[in-house]
């Protein structure tokens, strides 16, 4: 199944399902051959010395698209955060991503990532649109993250 988000909504609340692509191992070329150039969000993970998978960014791509922007943000000399340079040039890592043709559906799935993962942070506001936020997650590998 192609990577996308589908959402219902009833009354003030929106439901997504977000139909994650397969995870993939780094490759800047394969990235460039692999990941279409449209908008969406995407996750990165790294492999830690257990063999575990953690996620460790999370963002969209408006602009430029998935592939550009994923791209950039693999790359440690394009990258100032210096903690995600760390994990980049220690940990072997991954990503995956599923297409989103909403700007505002992309900002309030995001929300929704970052008051789960990390709700002291306030990384990112939501559309405003709706009073509540639901979100499923469908992955070839079974690999849900809420």
């Amino acid at each position: 199944m192609e990577p996308h988000i589908t959402k219902k909504i009833k009354e003030d609340s929106v439901y997504f399902t977000i139909y994650w692509s397969k995870i993939e191992k780094v490759n800047k070329y394969e990235i460039i051959r692999r990941v279409p150039s449209v908008a969406g969000i995407y996750e990165l993970y790294y492999m830690d010395e257990k063999k575990k998978l953690n996620l460790f960014f999370f963002s969209k791509a408006w602009y430029g698209g998935l592939r550009a922007k994923i791209r950039q943000d693999i790359d440690p000399s394009l990258d100032e955060n210096k903690k995600k340079i760390k994990i980049l040039n220690k940990f072997t890592c991954y990503y995956r991503y599923s297409i989103v043709e909403s700007n505002d559906d992309m900002d309030d799935i995001l929300f929704f990532f970052s008051e789960t993962y990390f709700p002291e942070k306030n990384l990112y506001e939501p559309s405003g649109i709706y009073v509540d936020i639901y979100v499923k997650e469908i992955s070839p590998e079974k690999v849900i993250t809420i």
